[in-house]
């Protein structure tokens, strides 16, 4: 059990180096958990610094969770080596887990970050690159219909679990949980955007928005 115990805690630690917050200091020390929503992943580093901030917040960010999920956990460790007990499915998604806590409850910057959004991304890579598009088409069609970003966010990560059923005959019970899981903790890390769609108050991707008043 090192292996799970030292990989998944490893991969917390990557996850808690949060994009936004290492370019900021790269920029002067800007902080944009002070800006905009408070929020510090890649949609509050948009509308607060502008697309150049935001592409290396998105790299960051993405480029962990691939790390955590797709190259740590099947890595030969020097000292720790691998485990034959622990399942390769379940030692996966415990890394891919541990890397979007890591980013939503980053130990360096206060337990304080993102909403995992981007980080997950990585994670698919990681684990099911091939369901990367249908889980953007499912996003990119939210947020067309709807404008909400968070909306089209949760519903994506939703359609992940889904997906593997649908399209796999004996889907992995670890990454099918993994699935539901995340579904509902980044239902949880986005519960001030249901708040506010429900009074009427979410800013919405004006530009990706089919549907606004003309």
């Amino acid at each position: 059990m090192l292996e799970l115990g030292v990989k998944t805690l490893l991969a917390y630690l990557l996850g808690s180096l949060i994009g936004s917050l290492l370019v900021g200091q790269l920029r002067g020390g800007v902080d944009i958990r002070k800006l905009g929503s408070g929020n510090a992943g890649g949609t509050n580093a948009l509308r607060t610094q502008g697309w150049s901030f935001a592409l290396w917040v998105m790299i960051i960010d993405i480029g962990k969770g691939w790390l955590a999920a797709g190259l740590l956990a099947p890595m030969n460790l020097p000292g720790i080596g691998i485990d034959p007990q622990v399942e390769r499915d379940w030692l996966a998604v415990a890394c891919a887990a541990a890397v979007v806590v890591g980013h939503v409850y980053p130990v360096w910057y206060g337990f304080r970050g993102g909403k995992g959004a981007a980080t997950l991304i990585g994670v698919l890579i990681g684990l099911k690159p091939v369901a990367i598009l249908p889980v953007f088409g499912v996003w990119l069609a939210a947020v067309m219909l709807t404008g909400f970003v968070g909306l089209g966010t949760m519903l994506a990560v939703a359609s992940f679990p889904i997906y593997l059923a649908i399209t796999e005959a004996e889907p992995s019970t670890a990454v099918l949980v993994f699935g539901a899981v995340m579904t509902l903790f980044v239902c949880y890390t986005h519960r001030g955007n249901i708040e506010r769609m429900r009074a009427g108050t979410e800013n919405r991707a004006r530009r990706l928005w089919l549907l606004r008043p003309r």
